[in-house]
């Protein structure tokens, strides 16, 4: 991991410049989990890892990001003990601590600890523009991209799927494409519509909107709020209108949040060290990239965290009153 290099290398950096064991021995090294590199979840970690290192001097501790497969590797990998902590969709999440879904096999974590909530990601439909779609349920029978099995994406599209009464079988084609292959397919008439969901702003929205003014579809409905009042990792949300081109009102839809997660094998000083890091520099947080911008600290300590807080986020919590 990448944990083991960095700390290996420094260990040899200290070497040479004469540092006592004694020192070397002090520092801990951590990594965070997150996802591709151009999505949502890696900056988010490197923006974490950037307040947690501009102290490194005073609380021992230097942090790294990892780019991985995302939330359910994130997830699994922080159980196998190789990742400190990780980014991870509320619902999978949720599943995790339940052992549901794509943790059935492995059961529940127990282990599992939140430490807060990040950015909304919300289901984001587009569609061909000359098609004029103006709901999802628009896009029965047409070609439609349903996401890569195994997903977070694949997984909340089937649960919408299921209380709208439909199946997979209802489109004239449902693609399984990657979240960088949508785009094009959309622009060049493969697909009539796809479903992601993702942090905002995000490049996989831009590129489609820009080069053939895609539109984003509002997901509301009956459906929609029956999954929001029975499925307590969903919430309403909305994409701001003017945010991408050709797009100029607001789109209502719901979806999940991005939560960062570790769990109690990590100790209570080094979560703790990591909350303060970005709460005390949280108008720098915010601005290390545009889907942090929207963030609040009384609904970071909530939203979507199904496991128990950490000890030590807790403790930081509860010092600043957040929590009881």
């Amino acid at each position: 991991m990448k944990a083991f290099t960095f700390g290996a290398a420094a260990f040899a950096a200290a070497a040479v410049l004469g540092a006592s064991p004694a020192a070397e021995a002090q520092q801990r090294f951590i990594t965070i989990g997150t996802g591709g590199v151009t999505g949502v979840y890696y900056p988010a970690g490197g923006a974490i890892c950037r307040l947690v290192n501009k102290d490194r001097a005073k609380h021992g501790i230097r942090c790294s990001v990892e780019s991985t497969g995302g939330s359910v590797f994130n997830i699994n990998t922080i159980r196998a003990g190789e990742l400190d902590l990780g980014v991870a969709q509320s619902d999978v999440h949720f599943n995790a601590v339940r052992g549901l879904a794509q943790f059935a096999k492995e059961g529940p974590f127990a282990e599992l600890r939140s430490v807060f909530a990040l950015h909304p990601e919300p289901v984001t439909v587009m569609a061909r523009k000359e098609l004029n779609i103006r709901s999802f349920a628009d896009f029965k029978g047409r070609k439609f991209n349903v996401g890569n099995p195994g997903s977070g994406t694949r997984a909340s599209l089937e649960e919408l799927l299921a209380a709208m009464g439909w199946k997979l079988s209802d489109f004239a084609l449902a693609s399984e494409l990657r979240a960088d292959e949508h785009g094009p397919a959309l622009c060049d008439g493969k697909i009539d519509g796809f479903f992601f969901l993702v942090g905002h702003p995000s490049a996989n929205i831009q590129d489609p909107a820009t080069v053939c003014g895609a539109k984003l579809v509002p997901v509301t409905g009956p459906a929609v709020d029956k999954l929001v009042k029975e499925k307590p990792y969903y919430a309403k949300a909305t994409i701001p209108g003017g945010l991408y081109p050709n797009n100029p009102q607001p789109t209502e839809t719901y979806g999940v949040v991005a939560t960062l997660v570790t769990s109690t094998r990590v100790p209570a000083d080094t979560i703790y060290q990591v909350v303060k890091a970005v709460f005390d520099n949280f108008d720098e947080f915010k601005k290390l990239h545009p889907a942090l911008a929207v963030l609040e600290p009384q609904n970071m300590v909530k939203d979507g965290l199904t496991a128990p807080l950490h000890d030590g986020a807790l403790r930081f919590y509860r010092e600043k009153g957040w929590v009881k």
